[in-house]
Order: structure tokens, then C-alpha cells, then sequence
């Protein structure tokens, strides 16, 4: 199947001299999510815009359904809808004016049935007749989604779609985004909230320096990269580690009455069972024990920290 957004060699330059992207690959599916991590200036927002045609790319390649960014400008734009950071907007016109003229930048016919069906799908068909500055934070954010939504785009951008948001709100923006996948519109979004990906996306991205370090399906993501550990609560306190028990992971606690094993979760069925059994060959007794697996946010910060490419 062909992706509904091709990016090839993709590169960004600026005058000073500053790289903010650097040979960007990426195709991304009809109908996925994608959820595009990295720190502040990670090159984030500078790919977006490329997309959608704010900044020009210093060189390199995105089709959109097939359609060239540069030289098929209008084509391309007028199947991506962008959410911005930013709420911007025209504080004294009603929610009702300003999706309907948002519509009508595309040169798309009037549809007022569309119309009323987007804002009643984000709970603003009650506000339609009110003058944005009226409306809460969290309404303007909606708003901007509607504002989106308005030319029926294939392609949604979300940058940082619930920054500032509170967390019953975030989930009802969650479930929105949800909601408009199951129609078949593809989500692309840029988010901090590492909850937020892990919560959605199908695939993540992560990005830094303007380089793409990797693209992964979320679970193998979790299951590749991901760290377990495993707590064993002793009976008896353990004054040192037996030299036969010495395994790479393996710490013991302050306290001498946990032992601490990390370990990949590749390799865990071989490292918990070489550890039980080592521990009862020594005859040390535990109570009690307990796995936890790293979050996307440990991998994230991990990857990001080291600096290592992961293919």
C-alpha cells in the first residue's frame, strides 16, 4: 500500500548555518497514528511546517497522497489539516463564523451539515453562537481542532495537542483523536507528554537534533527496548552477594534484605531462572518478589541521553 506521506533525504539548513533537520526518512501509513517525540529544538515543529508548507525545505522530497509539497503546493495542503501549538485565533467571532471561513480558505463549497457534525463532535455546537474570547482554554483548543477539521483533510497534525490542558480534559482529547483514526483520518502528533504516546500511538518516532533515531511499533518498541526488574524481598538479611551469584544487573539493597536484578527483556526468561536457581543452590530463601518493566518515558530518556542510533 502506498503511504499516505512519503519523506525522503529530507533536509533543513538555515542561513546561520544551523542544521534542523538532517536527511529525515519517513512514511507513515493511511489511517495510523504517529507520535513524534524529542526534547525542545529537536526539530519537531520544523517538520511539520515543512509539510505544511510554512517553511521551505533546504532539500529533499514529501509527497502527500502522492502529491509533491513544492510543486504540487495546493494539492498537498489541501489534504493536511494542522492543530498548532499556539491557540490564534480571532477572539471576537463566533465559533460558528470562524470554522465556516477556515472551510472556505480551501475553496471548499459551503456545508453547514459538516459543520454541525464537527462541533458537535467536540462538544462546541452549544457555543456555536459565541464569541471565542468567551470560551475556556480547553474549548479553544477544541476549536482549533474543528478549524482542522473544517476542509476534511486525510491527514491530521497535532503539535503539542494538550499542552497546558488538564488531565480529564487530556483524555477526552485522547478519545477525540481516537475517534477521528476510526473515521480514517491519520494522526500525526508532536507531544512531551510521553503518557500521551504510549496512551495512543500505533508507531513512535523519535527525533533529536534534527536526525531521526528511530521509528518503531509502539509494543516491539516497549519490548526491544525495554528494561525489567526483578525485586526479591529475603527472609534473612544478605551481607554481601556470594561471588556465584555475581550476575551482570544484580545489586543488593541498603538495607541487605533485597536483591535488585535489571535485565533486558530479550534475555529474561534465561536470567531469572539462572538467578532462582543460583539462589537455591546457595539455600537463600525469599519471601517475596516483583517484576516491573521500564516505561516508554525510561526508554525515551535513555535514548536520548545516550545519543545512540537504533535501527
Amino acid at each position: 500500500m502506498t503511504p499516505i506521506l512519503q519523506i525522503s533525504k529530507l533536509n533543513k539548513k538555515y542561513q546561520s548555518g544551523f542544521e534542523a533537520l538532517k536527511g529525515i526518512d519517513l512514511s507513515i501509513a493511511k489511517g495510523e497514528i504517529f507520535a513524534l517525540l524529542g526534547e525542545n529544538g529537536a526539530g519537531k515543529t520544523t517538520l511539520i511546517s515543512i509539510i505544511c508548507g510554512i517553511v521551505t525545505p533546504s532539500s529533499g522530497v514529501v509527497l502527500v497522497n502522492g502529491h509533491d509539497i513544492v510543486s504540487e503546493y495546493r494539492q498537498a495542503r489541501s489534504l493536511i489539516g494542522l492543530v498548532p501549538q499556539e491557540i490564534s485565533t480571532d477572539s471576537f467571532e463566533t465559533v460558528m463564523n470562524t470554522v465556516t471561513f477556515s472551510r472556505g480558505l480551501y475553496g471548499k463549497a459551503p456545508n453547514p451539515e459538516l459543520i454541525e457534525k464537527i462541533l458537535k463532535s467536540l462538544s462546541l455546537w452549544d457555543k456555536r453562537n459565541s464569541k471565542i474570547i468567551t470560551l475556556s482554554g480547553g474549548m479553544k483548543r477544541r476549536l482549533m481542532i474543528a478549524k482542522a477539521l473544517s476542509h476534511e483533510p486525510q491527514i491530521l497534525f497535532l503539535d503539542e495537542p494538550t499542552a497546558g490542558v488538564d488531565v480529564s480534559l487530556r483524555k477526552d482529547m485522547w478519545d477525540l483523536v481516537r475517534g477521528l483514526k476510526n473515521a480514517g483520518t491519520t494522526i500525526i502528533l508532536t507531544t512531551h507528554y510521553i503518557e500521551e504516546a504510549e496512551e495512543m500511538a500505533d508507531r513512535i518516532g523519535i527525533i533529536r537534533k534534527g536526525e531521526l533515531m528511530l521509528v518503531e511499533e509502539k509494543l516491539t518498541l516497549m519490548k526491544k527496548l525495554g528494561k525489567k526488574e526483578l525485586t526479591l524481598q529475603l527472609q534473612q538479611p544478605l551481607m554481601s552477594i556470594p561471588e556465584s551469584l555475581m550476575l551482570p544487573g544484580l545489586t543488593l539493597s541498603a538495607d541487605h534484605l533485597e536483591l535488585v536484578y535489571s535485565f533486558d527483556t530479550q534475555s529474561e526468561q534465561l536470567g531469572i531462572a539462572g538467578l532462582l536457581q543460583r539462589l537455591s543452590d546457595q539455600g537463600i530463601a525469599f519471601k517475596d518478589l516483583k517484576t516491573t518493566q521500564s516505561s516508554l518515558e525510561d526508554i525515551f530518556v535513555g535514548l536520548v541521553n545516550s545519543g545512540e542510533h537504533t535501527s
